[in-house]
């Protein structure tokens, strides 16, 4: 009986032990994040929810496949490594929701304090509605991802109050990332309050598609701040193009708009070409006046290669130059341009201020242009 008794309190001593090595003493069982849960690389199949608590890294491609979803609570903090292939994609069939709001919006930035232009590559989301010729696309990261089909009104998911910060990674001269890629994406994709400073290449570029966006602050793109291609069919309304005092671009032609019809140019008979809409939109080029390469806009407004253009309510203004106020000639194609703009630049443009017959332009001196309140939540000072 007594080793009976015995053999119990040690049994029951053990236990206690046990339970006591598995659990902190003060705050209960350790619940810690493991590393590997913080790097963000690889194929998401199923729902992927992301903790705003947690600083992600993302350490490789990224890819939402068919069927998969990837949410972003409000607040959350995603930095990336340097290098083209760190990046998001968002393959046909996958969706992203990124739930930020105005007191917390959500931010993919680099990992570094003293980042570039071209960091890391960017945000890319390849869906299913229509592309001029009623193509398929692939992308130049892999030709395994498609893009583009007959469904207008695809639904990628919803993007509210984003921070794309340094994006535009290259692998050589001719295949670069932008900030925001949107190839082929349904109307039935939300995206509103997006804020794309510092990156190479463009800020946004529209592959065909007919999804619409709206509150668009682009700062600093070292190429094209709203570009346009393959078909683009919606409408961008409240779109804010900045480049700072003392910028420097790097690009042999920056813009702020560009226009084509079908994608560059090489398929002129296409049916379903670019027929977009603008509204509200502001450029302004704070720099000093200056007609060295890399120092002026070449054209604020370029609508080429079949491209039908609607821009209500534009205002261009700011110290720097122009070579083009609007163009809508082309080698490869003209583009028509229906356009309501005041043009406020205070230095003398450096080359035509209308190149083109295609382009009915109304002066208009009482538009404003896209307000800047709508951009409070961001705090850049205009």
């Amino acid at each position: 009986m007594k080793k009976f008794l015995f053999s119990l309190m040690m049994l029951v001593t053990m236990s206690t032990l046990l339970v006591l090595t598995s659990c902190d003493n003060e705050s209960g069982p350790i619940d810690k994040t493991d590393e590997e849960d913080k790097n963000l690389v690889g194929s998401i199949n199923g729902v992927k929810n992301l903790d705003k608590t947690v600083e992600y890294l993302i350490t490789g491609p990224v890819i939402i496949e068919e069927g998969g979803t990837l949410n972003i609570p409000a607040g959350t903090v995603i930095k990336a490594k340097q290098g083209f292939e760190n990046y998001i994609l968002v393959l046909q069939g996958g969706k992203i929701n990124i739930a930020g709001t105005a007191s917390e919006p959500v931010t993919i930035t680099a990992d570094k304090n003293n980042a570039e232009q071209g960091h890391w590559g960017g945000l890319i989301i390849n869906g299913k509605a229509p592309l001029s010729g009623g193509e398929i696309g692939t992308t130049e990261i892999n030709s395994d991802y498609q893009y583009g089909g007959s469904n207008v009104a695809d639904n990628s998911g919803s993007i509210t109050y984003l921070k794309l910060e340094y994006t535009g990674a290259r692998s050589d001269a001719n295949v670069e990332h932008n900030g925001l890629t949107l190839n082929g994406v349904g109307n039935g994709t939300k995206i509103e309050n997006v804020y794309i400073p510092n990156g190479a290449d463009d800020g946004i570029e529209f592959f065909g598609g007919s999804v619409n966006v709206k509150n668009l602050l682009v700062v600093n793109s070292d190429d094209d701040m709203f570009d346009f291609t393959q078909g683009y069919i919606g409408t961008l309304e409240n779109a804010y193009g900045i480049w700072d005092p003392g910028f420097v671009s790097s690009e042999e032609d920056p813009r702020g708009i560009e226009a084509d019809g079908n994608l560059d140019g090489n398929n002129p008979t296409q049916s379903g070409q670019s027929d977009f809409t603008v509204k509200n939109m502001t450029i302004d080029l704070s720099l000093v006046p200056s007609k060295d390469e890399g120092f002026y806009m070449h054209d604020v407004i370029k609508v080429r290669r079949g491209a039908k253009a609607t821009i209500e309510n534009a205002l261009i203004k700011g110290d720097g130059q122009a070579k083009d106020l609007i163009d809508v000639n082309d080698g490869k194609g003209t583009g028509e341009a229906t356009i309501s703009i005041t043009n406020a630049l205070s230095t003398s443009l450096t080359g035509e201020t209308i190149n083109g017959a295609t382009a009915a332009v109304t002066f208009e001196e009482a538009n404003t242009g896209c307000p800047t309140d709508i951009f409070d939540w961001i705090g850049y000072e205009f």
